[in-house]
């Protein structure tokens, strides 16, 4: 297989695989509200650095920062995870004018993928955990040097250059993955907070909570129906982090947006219990 092809089938890979990280994370399939301004700032950055024929690891960690910070700004409020998982979806995005080059090729979409994700993870950190809007642009710019220092790190390996390609592209998503199982047991305290308040019950946690168990129906009567039960209250869980580090104005609308939610998932628990036992009746 030559380069260009190799790079091209890699990128390719390594973009489904993000798809599936992103839809095992969400559980939410609709990927174009969530990744389309990403992408797009993504792609106009790699056709801008292969027309003047710039593939620099500091052009593209300094230019993806800045297209992390867009999407920050343009995108759904998430977190770090979701952040490093765009970002690096935005990498692969921008290497893809370079994939046609034999010498550039490879080495352009290792070194994309990783400053695109660290880009990412750092520029949604500093947003979801900072309300003073100084300290996230000390953290914009420190992410920005972490961003420009790790995509050197494909030139200045001793590897093939397919070699560096294949493993930047398994890294992320193995990345990704791990933390989210690492972020389980705060959803699960999160959850079981709600239960205890009687917004959802006991049985709903673990199904809820459970990287694996929420894949299933959990009981419910709805497979659907229970996946965006536990879409919602996995929000409910993310708002109220986040409400710890706002100031009182912003954590009173997160708030409004929690008792928004907790209605919501209250009035599909009911549904789905009121068609249990209907079922169990008829039968």
């Amino acid at each position: 297989m030559t380069d260009p092809l190799f790079t091209l089938v890699t990128l390719a890979a390594f973009l489904v695989a993000l798809a599936l990280v992103h839809f095992f994370k969400t559980l939410d399939a609709d990927l174009w509200h969530a990744w389309r301004n990403p992408v797009a700032a993504g792609l106009v950055i790699g056709i801008a650095l292969r027309l003047v024929h710039v593939a620099h690891p500091i052009a593209f960690g300094l230019l993806l920062t800045l297209a992390a910070v867009y999407a920050r700004h343009t995108g759904r409020e998430s977190e770090a995870v979701d952040g490093m998982l765009i970002g690096a979806a935005m990498g692969a995005v921008a290497a893809l004018p370079f994939a046609l080059s034999k010498v550039e090729g490879p080495r352009a979409g290792a070194t994309a993928i990783l400053s695109g994700a660290v880009a990412g993870y750092g520029i949604t950190f500093a947003a979801f955990h900072v309300a003073e809007r100084r300290r996230q642009l000390i953290i914009d710019a420190i992410t920005a040097i972490a961003a420009v220092g790790v995509a050197y790190l494909p030139s200045i390996l001793s590897l093939p250059p397919r070699v560096v390609l294949v493993a930047a592209a398994a890294l992320v998503p193995a990345v990704i993955v791990l933390a989210v199982f690492r972020q389980w047991p705060d959803v699960r305290a999160e959850l079981r907070h709600e239960a205890s308040l009687g917004f959802m019950t006991d049985a709903d946690v673990r199904p809820t909570a459970h990287l694996l168990l929420r894949l299933g129906a959990g009981g419910w009567a709805d497979k659907r129906a229970h996946r965006e039960f536990v879409r919602l209250a996995n929000k409910i869980a993310l708002r109220k982090r986040q409400q710890r580090d706002r100031t009182d104005a912003m954590a009173r609308l997160y708030q409004l947006e929690i008792i928004k939610l907790r209605m919501q998932i209250q009035e599909m628990s009911k549904i789905d219990r009121d068609v249990s036992d209907t079922m169990k009746r008829d039968t």
